[in-house]
Parts: C-alpha cells; structure tokens; sequence
C-alpha cells in the first residue's frame, strides 16, 4: 500500500490572542508540512460559545499570515455539528457511551483542548468515579436515544466508556514512546453535553475529544503536531478512533514553552500575545528568533 500524502493542521481557538507557545508550535506544524510537500489546514475550533469570539478568530488568522504561517485550506468546527452528532449515534448504537448527569463544571471543561486550563499541566478531566455509568455497556436505540436518533437533538450529556484497566500506547515522533492506562490515568471521559438552552435548534455540543477525533479523520489528517500538554489525550483519541473504525495518524507533541518563572504560557500572558509583540515592533523574525 502506498503511504498518504502527507495531511496536517494548526488548530487555534478563538478564545483569547495567540502567543508565543502557540506560535512556536504552529510554526513547527508549518514546517514539517512544507518539508513533506503536504496539505495544511487551518481549524477553527469555535465550540465554545462563552468564551469563542469573532474578534480572536480574526486576530489568529492575521497574526499566523503576518508570522508566515499561510495555510492551504480551513473550517469551522461550530459549522460542523451534524459530522460529530453521527460519530455519536455510531458510538450509541455500540453501546459505547451512556447518558451522564455529573457536574456542569465537568461539562464546561470537555469543550476547550485540555492545554487552554491555565492551572492544569497536562490534563483538564479529572478521573471519573463512574456515578453514572451502567453495569454493562448496551447500545441505547431506545427511549431517550431513540429520539436523538430520529430528531438529531440530543437532550442530554455523554461519557465515553473505556475499557478497564487497559494500557494505551503509542510513539510520539517528538517525546517518544507513550503509555497511558485506563482506570489510572484517565476514565470515562465526555464526548457530548447537552444543550445549555431551550432553544429547539441547540443539539448541544461535542467535547474537544470527539470534535478533534472527527475532523483529523474526516479531513485526513497524517500528523498531528500540538503541545506535549495532550499527550494523554491522544491515548484518549485513539480510543474512539479506534471505536468509530478511524485510522489514527502520527502523533509529533512539541515541548511547551515557559515564562521567567517556569509557568507554562497560556493566554493569560498578554505580554506575549504575538498582538502584544507586534505592536512592541518586533517583526517576524525576531518573534521566531525567540523560539
């Protein structure tokens, strides 16, 4: 078989102003697409409709181009609900998720990627202690579930249910050989939460996970390269890509960069938006002589 060619992204929010961490990283994304002669999208991961603004999608976008950082061609994920609402009634009729009613707080997390949480490190889900899930796992085609079968409105929130105590590995192109265990690193983890409204037209939403899993295998995608941050959601990833039949590409996670006091950059540091840098006069190669 041949090999594909070779399919990556940058995956900005817009929840806030680019830095220099998401530059580097994206940068390095770039770079490895041009040195393949590959395909690179841009992905405007706008789910979060608290914290998502157009104003921030416009930034990132003129910030990657002033940067150098061009793209061949680009979506919008709030465009794309009806890709991820099928993911979710596959993972229904398999009897691999189940309706969940823990804390809103919990819910409000799974939305954004892990690395967008100022105070977590590595990860943004705490491991679940299974309140609501079922002693087996069944495939729901009845009653609530039928209806978000037949209406595409679900009603309510979803956990993905991961098998026990089972290894997941892989090798990062970047950081190496990887293994994260079910049940001690990560558990049941949310891939959908229901609407915050009662407006007929809100289906709710698909977790960061779920939304991510689709659109890398949907617009097939070869390499991910993203902040060593979501190495443990990668093993999270790989489960659903491998419960929705999905090939899982290559994985390259890059390491973080650090302000003067060793704290990871998130976008809280204002004084190293690519924004802030600009208008200090620093042209693009000063900003990637920083890296």
């Amino acid at each position: 078989m041949s090999t594909p060619p070779y399919t990556g992204r940058l995956a900005p929010s817009p929840t806030g102003l680019l830095h220099l961490g998401h530059a580097r990283t994206f940068f390095i994304a770039h770079q490895r697409a041009r040195a393949a002669n590959g395909v690179l999208y841009l992905r405007d991961e706008d789910l979060d409709p608290q914290r998502s603004r157009p104003e921030f999608s416009a930034a990132m976008r003129e910030d990657l181009l002033w940067l150098g950082l061009a793209w061949d061609a680009e979506l919008r994920q709030s465009t794309r609900l009806p890709l991820y609402l099928a993911a979710l009634q596959q993972l229904l009729a398999a009897g691999l998720v189940y309706p969940c009613s823990c804390s809103r707080r919990d819910l409000a997390l799974s939305v954004h990627a892990p690395h967008e949480d100022p105070a977590a490190e590595s990860d943004d889900e705490p491991l679940y202690n299974n309140h609501c899930r079922p002693a087996e796992p069944v495939a729901d085609l009845s009653g609530p579930a039928a209806d978000l079968l037949n209406t595409r409105r679900p009603r309510r929130t979803y956990r993905f249910r991961t098998p026990d105590h089972s290894p997941v590995s892989f090798t990062d192109l970047h950081a190496g050989p990887q293994t994260f265990t079910t049940s001690k690193d990560f558990g049941d983890f949310l891939i959908w939460r229901k609407p915050l409204t009662s407006n007929p037209s809100d289906i709710g939403l698909p977790s960061y996970q779920l939304a991510c899993v689709v659109d890398d295998a949907l617009t097939h995608v070869t390499e991910v390269v993203r902040g060593r941050d979501l190495l443990k959601s990668t093993a999270r990833q790989i489960l659903l890509q491998r419960a929705l039949h999905y090939p899982t590409p290559a994985y390259f996670h890059c390491d973080l960069m650090r302000d003067s006091n060793g704290v990871r950059l998130a976008k809280r540091h204002d004084a190293l938006a690519l924004r802030t840098l600009r208008a200090n006069g620093l042209s693009p190669a000063d900003v990637l002589a920083l890296f």
